[in-house]
């Protein structure tokens, strides 16, 4: 069965010794005998040394990004290859600000996917509506698209390696949290879907994760939906307390 996950991705922030000491909180703040994986992603330039820092630590290190091809004449990419030399294992793909900041398609998130899969990588792959999308009814579209496109090409063996995150673009650094059944809808119709191209099997054993504005005061009602498996945090990961906070909310 599928199991709580909590994962930080602290975006375009933290030099290499704020990241340090923001590890060393982590290592103090987050409880210990829960059974929830956490995960912190920094930075591509400390992505080597927050490994070798948490060795020994229940805490996991996630890149946020990766490029598709195996190497080549991509100036500032970094491959599957790279990360995993340096022990990386997960892997963000399709956040939604690399699919409007840097017009990553379905097409190419689904290349990646294929990458970070064929090197024995985990990928939590994020879907998720703007608000025009939902005002206009169309949310559950979208993310069926996002879905098909993106992930409806796999393998029932390969979905081991797979985690969602669903992100409501309209809630994500914006202050607005989508409602606790608004979060529940929208994760049960991902794993219906899921059911519906492979089996019950997948569908039960895949994780997802819910993002957007997460914090203290609301992960603990987000994460109590029957289908929400935990979090994929943003602002609040990057204060230990908060992040804290939000891995005791999970079960």
């Amino acid at each position: 069965m599928r199991h709580t996950i909590v994962a930080g991705n602290w975006k375009m922030h933290k030099t290499y010794q704020e990241t340090h000491k923001l590890l060393d909180e982590l290592i103090e703040k987050l409880p210990t005998g829960k059974e929830v994986e956490v995960i912190v992603a920094p930075a591509f330039t400390n992505l080597g040394s927050a490994v070798a820092h948490l060795d020994g630590t229940n805490i996991q290190v996630a890149a946020q990004n990766m490029h598709q091809a195996e190497g080549g004449a991509f100036t500032g990419e970094v491959s599957a290859q790279m990360l995993k030399s340096v022990n990386v294992e997960t892997v963000i793909i399709g956040h939604s600000e690399r699919r409007h900041y840097f017009h990553e398609t379905d097409a190419i998130l689904a290349d990646k996917v294929n990458t970070a899969l064929r090197h024995d990588m985990r990928v939590i792959f994020c879907i998720g509506e703007e608000l025009k999308d939902r005002e206009n009814k169309q949310f559950l579209n979208v993310i069926f698209n996002q879905l098909t496109d993106g992930l409806f090409h796999l393998t029932k063996e390969q979905w081991a390696n797979i985690v969602i995150a669903y992100e409501p673009v309209w809630a994500i650094g914006t202050g607005m949290t989508a409602t606790p059944e608004q979060v529940q809808e929208m994760h049960a119709f991902i794993r219906r879907e899921i059911e519906r191209k492979y089996d019950l099997n997948v569908a039960n054993s895949t994780s997802i994760l819910y993002g957007g504005s997460v914090k203290p005061s609301n992960a603990q009602e987000l994460f109590a939906n029957p289908d929400v498996d935990g979090g994929l945090i943003g602002g609040a990961a990057l204060i230990a307390d908060d992040f804290a906070a939000i891995v005791n909310a999970a079960e």
